[in-house]
């Protein structure tokens, strides 16, 4: 399976630390890497076919303080679609004037949604698809951008449609929120004050929250699995969808 990691903060962060953690697990997921960012209405997107143990694209992102609002990575081990850079996630699209990031941690099966032209695949990914069709079907909806809380609504009853055709743990994002959903294994945290010292499960590598962040910065990470061995990481339950707006968790 593939590992998903998503950040939502109150001010701009960067992720170097969490995507040095991250980004190790390539070893075993090692079909492709991506990583996209908020700025403003804009989006960086990072994307290579190579494991994110090689690439030299994950390389410059270790060492460049990108900083952002909302930020969502993939590291892929391909169960459906060859290895290339059309099926390496995260995907974008545009909807009502905004860009949206999509990855997929999952495997669903005889899944061929009806698309129209607005929303197609690039690629040959059941992920891609389920993109399309999410916002295919949110678009349908709203005529125009909703608040978070009805998108939430809405993709409530989207999701499980997608989800009885397998495994479907996602992220997604339009730089106002970001969503996540579990159908197997997905964790969350919110770091606030007071800050503390965090370790990396899977690197040598530690830090000091305190030393870098003030006491009104608040940040939410979600992760396949947790990245650090020494914090309180809370697991989804299946079929469990989250919203996190302004680093934390906005209850439903």
């Amino acid at each position: 399976m593939c590992q998903l990691l998503g950040m939502n903060a109150n001010t701009p962060t960067d992720l170097m630390f969490s995507f040095t953690g991250f980004s190790t697990r390539a070893e075993e997921h090692k079909d492709g890497f991506g990583i996209a960012f908020f700025e403003g209405a804009g989006t960086r997107l990072f994307v290579d076919a190579q494991s994110a143990r090689l690439s030299p694209v994950a390389e410059m992102i270790r060492h460049y303080p990108i900083r952002s609002h909302n930020v969502i990575a993939h590291i892929r081990k391909a169960t459906q679609g060859v290895v290339a850079l059309e099926n390496t996630h995260p995907f974008v699209r545009e909807l009502w004037g905004r860009y949206w990031v999509f990855a997929h941690n999952g495997d669903l099966k005889d899944y061929q949604p009806r698309l129209h032209a607005a929303f197609r695949p690039v690629g040959s990914t059941d992920s891609e698809r389920a993109f399309c069709w999410l916002m295919q079907e949110l678009s349908k909806a709203h005529a125009d951008l909703p608040p978070v809380g009805e998108l939430t609504a809405t993709l409530a009853e989207l999701v499980p449609r997608v989800a009885a055709h397998g495994s479907f743990n996602f992220m997604l994002s339009n730089g106002q929120a970001l969503w996540a959903h579990c159908s197997t294994k997905l964790s969350w945290l919110v770091r606030e004050h007071p800050f503390r010292k965090a370790r990396l499960q899977d690197e040598d590598m530690s830090v000091d929250f305190a030393e870098l962040t003030t006491t009104a910065d608040r940040v939410a990470v979600v992760v396949t699995e947790p990245l650090t061995a020494d914090e309180a990481w809370r697991a989804f339950a299946p079929g469990e969808l989250k919203v996190f707006v302004n680093g934390g968790v906005v209850e439903r």
